[in-house]
């Protein structure tokens, strides 16, 4: 028997709170501060390295809850709550909020150090790191399920987890995509791995082999 570190040790309350739709109502509220109400939020909220080194390092946590967008938000918002709530079930609440920022923040933190190296200065927004971890984590837990792309082409979740990493990692290295940050949703897919092996004590890749 494995024992247990505090890395991995789980939390003892297990209850559902529905902290995803907590999360997407959050992201709705402040889509509308900053587009309609005070657009100038957007430069306290998103993560822009210029700032983050002059000590904003608040823009970690709260560029997930920006968006460049109706469309971004939509698809985002829409990801995260059918994915989201699943996996939170799954897992229990608080265990799925420590994830969820902890790939959102991570996601953020690797990105900023490219920009950095980089020498570029950029606006990064959106909840899309955090979101593909759900992804992984939901074909994790869920690798049986059927995800239907555009609302007709059934994928089993899995097969949809390693085409979108084909997917970011052909754009990153080639630059497609325009202003997408392909490297935050990578980030995103790594860290819930990470995650999954060592705090989940779970390889996805058995997950994934098993049902391929």
């Amino acid at each position: 028997m494995r024992k247990t570190s505090i890395i991995n040790r789980r939390f003892k309350d297990n209850t559902y709170r529905n902290f995803t739709l907590i999360i997407v109502v959050t992201n709705i509220i402040i889509y509308l501060l900053t587009d309609f109400i005070y657009p100038r939020a957007t430069l306290y909220l998103a993560m822009i390295p210029s700032l983050v080194l002059r000590g904003w390092l608040w823009q970690f946590v709260t560029y997930m809850f920006v968006h460049g967008g109706f469309s971004h938000l939509l698809f985002n918002m829409l990801s995260l709550f059918i994915f989201g709530s699943m996996v939170e079930r799954r897992i229990g609440s608080k265990e799925f909020l420590l994830f969820y920022f902890l790939t959102g923040i991570l996601s953020g933190v690797v990105s900023f150090v490219s920009y950095y190296l980089a020498g570029t200065n950029v606006i990064l927004v959106g909840a899309s790191g955090a979101i593909y971890g759900v992804l992984l984590m939901f074909a994790v837990f869920f690798p049986y399920s059927m995800i239907y792309v555009f609302g007709i082409l059934p994928v089993r979740a899995p097969i949809l987890v390693v085409i979108y990493a084909l997917i970011e990692l052909y754009s990153q290295v080639f630059g497609r995509g325009g202003n997408i940050a392909h490297l935050a949703h990578l980030s995103g897919l790594v860290i819930a791995y990470l995650y999954c092996r060592i705090r989940m004590r779970i390889n996805p890749f058995d997950v994934f082999k098993r049902t391929l």
